[in-house]
């Protein structure tokens, strides 16, 4: 089992500074933090190392939205973070911040490189501006109506209705997403990364199994739409490092992140002073670098930042290894479901290591999504680590300390042992190819099998015969050697386990020692490891995260003169679908002495809403008139039925309420603007 020492150098896709973790982030650092664990198990040296991603668009407005500096706030943030992935277990040699001396200084020396080399292009190019803010709009951050499918509120460079393509200049009717202004044109020099001129490198890096299969095909179909030159400039007011000889011009984001990479373990290397950057980055690097992402980031990765690094003159990574995404209970993250799920919230409730050894469990080397389902989640959590795994250790323990001075026997039959052993070249491999599911499979198979061996001597029948103390001193003695290999091959993925239960065996677990003969050996009383994981703990986690999306209910007074509300950005105000709607029906509801119900036309939609205008109108003077309805607004089950949306009116109230009424012109299904 002996294996030579390598020089790893893993990392996890940067967060990016502006909210919290979520599970749906933790995927990927629990999967690199085991195995980086993994390695450093097996004897390599391995440095794991990451930053928050600290640059960008999003964090200068929320900065201003929050009104503090956009150092403050990534500051802030990185607190968070840092909090949950220590909570988390996940062992990182460094955590740093794209917004940094070295990545500043490693950014300018790549750029220069890339322009000394002849691989930045200088170009004119026509952008969208936002006249009020005086700021060029980045393509998120223009929205207007698809010039395909005519969907209204479009992001500025794809639909999310018919799913095209475009520039933002194609959008019909665009607005600013900052200021809700009417965008103009205007000329800007940009730099461009010449990616075409890496084209056969990438093609032959691609397929050389650097990448998993599905990565290397989706990346052949962008070769054949042809290799586009790649900007990576972004005009002042931005957040971000100010290009070398280019005033009021800045990198943009994602040219900086994954150097980010390189300027976090530059700091670490500075701050021990033993470790050697060029080593591990050099063209001639013999050293091992392997990077962990999500699929969505996979062109980034796969194209920009290897072809960056060849142009360079730095080696490029050995892998980039991608994931899927994370559903929960078979769906798509969901805030009104209480779905979307903080790492804090998870946190609060539940242990850590519960999650680790389910995303364990599910993963593989594929880049398939995967659910945590919250019911399969507990009963995995009870069956395997409670039922299986700190139960061998439980049933057996206190025998050895009561009876047997805590001290474990000469284990005279060790085919058990031998079994145990025989699967460690395996459950390895699993983890060095990143299958963690089958690891987990063969371990627990193993538990199965320790747990039947317990089963069958009982010991707790032997002890109680005086002929048969040695016998039950030997089953005992086994078992706890048997849970000790186990908790071994799984330290990588339950850290804190492995911890406890070294605390309780009175020695280190390591890989090198698998075999090592605990004869005579003493332990610590036992102590209970883990307990089960109750459903009332995902319920108090789902109702923590569950958001309530409702409208509240109209004031019962007859003038509001509370507060201003807290106020909502312009993004939060174009999501409201408003449409003007033809009343077909209007009918009282009994035993409501507000309501009306109205079947309200949409032009080849009716969607029923009850509107508490009862006051100011008799049913028969509504129907055949034009109105505007919020039509995207949630549907809210009600004591007399669905209401499917929101009917307009203004007015302090009773007889002085009046619906909003169109423009002449107006037809049932149109948006109003």
């Amino acid at each position: 089992m002996a294996t030579s020492q390598r020089k790893i150098l893993v990392t996890s896709a940067l967060p990016y500074a502006n909210g919290p973790i979520h599970l749906g982030h933790m995927l990927e650092y629990i999967q690199t933090d085991i195995w980086a664990r993994f390695q450093k198990l097996r004897g390599h040296e391995c440095h794991y190392i990451c930053a928050d991603d600290a640059h960008g668009t999003p964090i200068m407005l929320k900065a201003q939205q929050l009104g503090m500096a956009p150092e403050e706030m990534i500051a802030q943030v990185q607190k968070e973070h840092q909090q949950d992935f220590a909570d988390f277990n996940i062992q990182f040699d460094n955590f740093h911040s794209t917004h940094s001396d070295e990545n500043r200084e490693l950014a300018s020396e790549i750029y220069l490189k890339l322009r000394d080399g002849g691989y930045i292009k200088s170009k004119t190019i026509s952008q969208l501006f936002d006249p009020e803010k005086s700021m060029f709009l980045p393509d998120r951050f223009v929205k207007g109506t698809c010039p395909k499918c005519k969907s209204v509120d479009q992001y500025g460079d794809n639909c999310d209705s018919c799913g095209a393509t475009y520039s933002p200049t194609d959008l019909i009717d665009p607005k600013s997403a900052v200021s809700g202004a009417t965008p103009v044109m205007k000329e800007t020099e940009h730099f461009f990364f010449d990616l075409p001129a890496f084209e056969e490198m990438l093609k032959e890096w691609t397929r050389s199994g650097s990448l998993q299969q599905e990565m290397a095909n989706k990346l052949g179909e962008w070769f054949e739409q042809g290799l586009q030159q790649w900007d990576i400039t972004r005009d002042a007011p931005y957040f971000g490092f100010e290009i070398p000889d280019a005033p009021g011009k800045f990198f943009y984001v994602w040219l900086d992140a994954p150097i980010g990479y390189m300027g976090s373990f530059k700091n670490l290397c500075d701050k021990r002073g033993d470790l050697n950057f060029d080593e591990f980055w050099a063209k001639d690097s013999t050293a091992e670098v392997y990077h962990f992402i999500g699929k969505d980031i996979v062109y980034f990765h796969s194209l920009f930042w290897p072809a960056m690094l060849e142009g360079a003159g730095f080696r490029k990574p050995n892998s980039v290894y991608a994931h899927g995404y994370v559903t929960v209970n078979g769906a798509k993250m969901s805030k009104s479901k209480g779905t979307f799920i903080k790492a804090r919230t998870y946190l609060d409730n539940l242990n850590p290591e519960y999650l680790r050894y389910y995303y364990a469990a599910k993963l593989s080397s594929r880049i398939d999504d995967l659910d945590l389902n919250l019911e399969d989640f507990a009963q995995r959590v009870n069956s395997d680590l409670v039922g299986k795994l700190v139960n061998l250790a439980s049933r057996t323990a206190g025998f050895i300390s009561k009876r047997f001075d805590g001290k474990l026997a000469k284990v005279a039959d060790t085919s058990l042992t031998e079994t145990f052993l025989a699967k460690a070249d395996a459950i390895a491999e699993f983890y060095e190819t990143r299958e963690f599911g089958k690891a987990m499979r063969e371990i627990m198979a193993l538990a199965d099998i320790a747990n039947a061996y317990v089963a069958d001597a009982a010991p707790w029948q032997l002890v109680k015969q005086e002929d048969k103390q040695e016998e039950a001193h030997q089953v005992c003695s086994n078992a706890l050697n048997l849970f000790r290999i186990l908790v071994t091959y799984l330290k990588p993925v339950l850290p804190k386990l492995a911890q406890d239960v070294e605390a309780f065996l009175q020695l280190e677990l390591t890989w090198a020692d698998l075999a090592k003969d605990l004869s005579g050996h003493e332990i610590a009383p036992f102590k209970a490891l883990m307990q089960r994981v109750e459903m009332k703990n995902i319920e108090a986690i789902i109702e923590a995260s569950t958001e309530n999306l409702q409208v509240a209910e109209a004031p019962k007074s007859e003038l509001d003169l509370d507060p201003i509300s807290e106020e909502i950005s312009f993004d939060d105000f174009v999501k409201l679908d408003l449409r003007i709607a033809r009343i077909a029906k209007a009918e009282h509801v009994p035993e409501a002495n507000k309501l009306l119900k109205l079947q309200l036309d949409l032009g080849g939609v009716t969607k029923q809403v009850f509107a508490g205008i009862k006051s100011a109108y008799a049913p028969e003077d509504l129907e055949g008139k034009l109105t505007v309805m919020v039509a995207n607004l949630a549907p809210r089950k009600m004591r007399f039925g669905m209401s499917e949306g929101m009917v307009l009116a203004a007015g302090p109230g009773k007889k002085d309420l009046w619906i909003l009424e169109p423009h002449e012109g107006a037809q049932p299904g149109m948006r109003v603007k």
